[in-house]
């Protein structure tokens, strides 16, 4: 058995069991950069995506955290389908939990003690749609110091965006996108370079109606 595939099918499945709501959606992703294309947020999430790609080569090295009230679980399986559908190790993540119950799996119970080992090498992922807490910023100053990479996603958060070496940041409530679809596009361009297009897929009129219908209904409702 293959077992880096078989962990990553168990990933997937404990991701999905504890809030992440499916699979990768290339159409849907497409359909949402066409329609967001003249904001120019696609173009801004595929620079904070190489920053990730470039930085993030090895499996295991990359370390993906939240808050304590806000876990990244839908980012991390994302990025999970990312590195399998693309053959990039490195972007498959380690989700750094603050309170790690005794009986989750070995690869889900990565706690706080994980960024005190972060070294030159490896990068750290901060994504917090609020503030974060003093004991992140301080855990992400050590990791920065000891030579690892800092990255954030957040609604802005001066003491963190100055800790990290590339930031995105998504304004809270004057954004076209919202701070859960820049998650998608980060992801979904973190992984595009290791991905051809497959096949019969539809065209961008298709997708457009299909994200529209999501969005806002079908006609008539």
């Amino acid at each position: 058995m293959d077992m880096n595939r078989a962990h990553s099918s168990d990933d997937r499945a404990n991701y999905r069991a504890l809030g992440h709501d499916g699979h990768v959606n290339r159409d849907e992703v497409a359909a949402l950069r066409a329609l967001l294309a003249p904001t120019g947020w696609p173009q801004r999430a595929q620079v904070f995506a190489r920053a990730l790609r470039t930085s993030a080569r090895e499996r295991g090295g990359l370390l993906l955290v939240g808050t304590p009230a806000d876990e990244p679980w839908h980012l991390a399986a994302h990025l999970d389908d990312e590195s399998r559908l693309s053959g990039m190790a490195g972007l498959a993540p380690t989700l750094i939990r603050w309170n790690p119950p005794p009986g989750a799996p070995p690869h889900l119970r990565a706690g706080l003690d994980r960024l005190a080992a972060a070294r030159r090498g490896e990068t750290l992922f901060v994504v917090t749609p609020g503030t974060a807490p003093a004991p992140l910023l301080e855990r992400v100053s050590d990791a920065r110091r000891t030579g690892a990479t800092v990255l954030a996603l957040t609604q802005g958060d001066r003491e963190l965006d100055g800790l990290a070496h590339e930031t995105l940041t998504v304004p809270d409530g004057i954004c076209p996108v919202s701070f859960t679809m820049a998650q998608h596009l980060v992801s979904a361009a973190a992984g595009e370079a290791g991905v051809r297009d497959a096949p019969g897929r539809r065209g961008v009129r298709d997708r457009l109606a299909r994200l529209l219908d999501l969005v806002s209904g079908p006609p008539g409702n």
